[in-house]
């Protein structure tokens, strides 16, 4: 169920930047593979695992900018059909990626997700705790 939470959350907060930035594949989104680099980046992928990664993300968009031409705006029915896809990703990430990789990549989505949850989104910051009397 936690899992589901997740991706549903994921989704959320990659559909909220997207329609933020104009919709994806603009300038303001991140490429495939500015994405695959950043998981390169974070959780010391090889140049393998790298590439396929890169492939993931390059499918991914594609299908995600399929959906959002086909939602026509309906920004309800396309979080719904992205929440299936985006477990799909996450799920083929994970078997190119050791034990280790694995734990720090579900600590990314965590940590993605509590900002998500506070407001933040992807760019951190967020709205500040309330302050207790």
């Amino acid at each position: 169920m936690k899992k589901i939470l997740l991706v549903c959350c994921f989704v959320l907060g990659i559909s909220a930047v997207s329609f933020a930035q104009g919709g994806g594949g603009g300038r303001m989104g991140r490429s495939p593979e500015e994405q695959a680099k950043s998981l390169q980046t974070q959780l010391k992928l090889t140049d393998d695992q790298t590439a396929k990664v890169l492939a993931i993300y390059q499918t991914q968009r594609k299908a995600m900018d399929s959906l959002r031409t086909a939602s026509n705006g309906d920004f309800q029915s396309m979080r719904t059909a992205m929440g299936p896809m985006m477990e799909a990703n996450n799920t083929k990430i994970k078997a190119i990626l050791t034990t280790e990789q694995k734990e720090a990549y579900d600590k990314m989505l965590a940590e993605r997700m509590n900002r998500q949850r506070q407001g933040g989104g992807q760019g951190g910051g967020g709205t500040p705790p309330p302050t207790q009397k």
